[in-house]
């Protein structure tokens, strides 16, 4: 039978000086007001832009919509609690932020592979775009993303209610994962975390070597355009490639090796739980002509109605 005595953590955040918790305090609560109003900014101008009706918008929708999910997951949280002294999640709580991080950040995992399918499709078999990425098929995709998150988020709640906790129940991070959990069980661990790396470790790095591999196909695949094609499809890809970078880099990292902590984990974390939902907004719309217009025309149309009025 699983032991648990504990009913609550307490959580140590990225400090516990009280000036560098009112910089963490206004630092992530501009990141996180960033992060919502550029993500907001996406969602909003897609769901009303005519113009932005192909697959690869659908998706980026269902992006911007799992960063601010996942970001609403850590930050909150983490944002008031730079204001107390001391700072404590209940065990409850504790499991449906685990659940809820790792199904939002999986969501995203699997949108970035959609999209990098979306634009394979489109650059590698253009004369068969429209049938292979229809619509319908879409959906589905999105559907299967959603529905195997869930299964994977699922797996950690099962893995993190299988370890007993009887008596530590000091968290050194910012939020509840599975790692620095590992450290408060009072039991062998090693299989656990074993099932963890099969589980985080691996979708997180076949993921990433299927993507890279897919955009390096794509970049080669470019060869055969003309110089304005080639031009267009790069911008789109590297934008792409760099959010990959920058979201698979820590999550490999952290999720790949065996059950050791280190100081620099906090930080490395804040990469893909803060850092890549706020970057995002900003490399799809700085980087992509048609974003900007139709957020232009949003914008105009807005400026027109409040006039009228």
């Amino acid at each position: 039978m699983r032991l648990n005595n504990v009913t609550e953590f307490i959580l140590l955040g990225l400090t516990q000086d009280p000036v560098r918790k009112k910089i963490v305090f206004l630092t992530f609560l501009l990141f996180y007001l960033g992060t919502l109003l550029g993500n907001f900014l996406i969602i909003t101008t897609i769901k009303t832009s005519q113009t932005l009706g192909s697959p690869m918008y659908f998706f980026l929708f269902h992006l911007s919509l799992s960063d601010s999910c996942l970001s609403t997951c850590i930050a909150p949280r983490m944002i008031v609690d730079a204001l107390l002294r001391k700072t404590t999640i209940s065990f409850s709580e504790c499991m449906l932020q685990v659940f809820s991080l790792h199904f939002f950040g999986c969501l995203g995992i699997f949108i970035l592979i959609l999209m990098a399918a979306d634009r394979y499709v489109a650059i590698c078999k253009p004369l068969h775009y429209t049938t292979i990425m229809s619509r319908r098929v879409c959906a589905v995709l999105v559907a299967m993303a959603w529905v195997g998150s869930c299964v994977h988020s699922l797996a950690q709640i099962f893995l993190a209610l299988s370890l007993p906790f009887c008596g530590p129940n000091v968290i050194d991070h910012y939020f509840c994962d599975l790692q620095p959990l590992l450290k408060l069980a009072c039991a062998d661990t090693y299989v656990v975390n074993l099932l963890l790396v099969s589980n985080s470790g691996a979708i997180c790095t076949v993921s990433f070597v299927m993507l890279m591999c897919s955009y390096v196909i794509i970049l080669y695949s470019l060869r055969n355009y003309s110089a304005e094609g080639r031009r267009k499809a790069f911008s789109t890809c590297i934008s792409h490639i760099i959010v990959v970078i920058l979201f698979f880099g820590p999550c490999i990292f952290i999720y790949t090796r065996p059950a050791t902590t280190f100081p620099m984990d906090k930080m490395i974390a804040v990469f893909y739980t803060l850092g890549t939902p706020l970057i995002n907004p900003l490399i799809y719309t700085l980087r992509n002509a048609e974003v900007k217009d139709a957020m232009r025309k949003l914008w105009r149309k807005k400026l027109i109605l409040d006039d009228k009025r």
